[in-house]
């Protein structure tokens, strides 16, 4: 399991429940390896301009990624699961990607105004 990983892992619905949906792996965590993810959907209305990332299928990286279709990958929605409630891995996307979303999410935890 690698940073910049499409796996499927079951993450918590508006109801409550647990679905396994496709999520990227943003980081490994200290102190045991638990994995930081952000859940992907194909809801793109819910996009948060300049904040979530639109995966089309006409990317360069979207034929690797796992997708069936032009998703949404949602910076908002995270989850820390331990590796072992990986379902399994659907594909990755390319590492500027990856690069683009953890510096996003970096700039919005530290920015004073958020």
């Amino acid at each position: 399991m690698n940073e910049g990983d499409i796996v499927l892992v079951p993450l918590p619905q508006v109801d409550g429940q647990l679905k396994n949906r496709p999520a990227l792996v943003l980081r490994k965590m200290p102190p045991y390896q638990d994995l930081l993810f952000c859940g992907i959907s194909t809801q793109l209305r819910q996009e948060v301009k300049g904040f979530d990332d639109i995966i089309n299928s006409s990317d360069s990286d979207f034929s690797v990624s796992g997708l069936r279709t032009t998703s949404l990958i949602r910076l908002g929605f995270l989850a820390v699961l331990p590796v072992k409630d990986v379902v399994g891995t659907l594909g990755s996307v390319d590492s500027s990607r990856h690069q683009r979303l953890l510096k996003r999410l970096a700039d919005y935890l530290t920015d004073d105004a958020a």
